[in-house]
């Protein structure tokens, strides 16, 4: 079980633009302007300016998802976060905000009409929360 990451971008939300462009980080670990942008435009179908693609890897920047890295003439985006880690915060910010309703009906109604699939999930990660909560008790 992958723990909560101790660092978190500043702004979770993220457009379509920024998504994709994220993405393409991820898979390169490291990229120009150019790189992005290549890759993008790779798809005969798609125009993207390339300011646009800067304007982009900039505000994933200031919203804490990149960090940029000057190598002699050219800048170089990497992620601060894994993909794995992202999904963790993500996953960890929809389950508080599910949990902030607060009303048990409400949620046991919720968990009554998942599939057998979604509640054999659920009884996985209940088995998984226990024995953490042990392993914990025994430290």
């Amino acid at each position: 079980m992958a723990p909560l990451p101790d660092y978190r971008p500043k702004q979770l939300s993220l457009g379509p633009l920024e998504a994709e462009i994220l993405n393409i980080i991820w898979e390169l670990g490291s990229a120009t302007v150019k790189d992005v942008h290549d890759r993008i435009l790779a798809d005969p179908n798609r125009e993207l300016a390339y300011t646009s693609v800067t304007t982009v890897l900039r505000r994933l920047t200031d919203k804490g998802w990149l960090a940029c890295d000057k190598k002699e003439r050219a800048f170089y985006w990497r992620p601060m976060l894994s993909k794995q880690q992202s999904d963790v915060i993500k996953a960890h910010e929809q389950l508080q905000r599910f949990l902030a309703v607060g009303n048990p009906d409400v949620i046991a109604a919720f968990a009554d009409s998942l599939d057998e699939a979604a509640s054999e999930q659920i009884a996985a990660i209940a088995k998984r929360i226990q024995s953490a909560r042990q392993a914990r008790e025994e430290q």
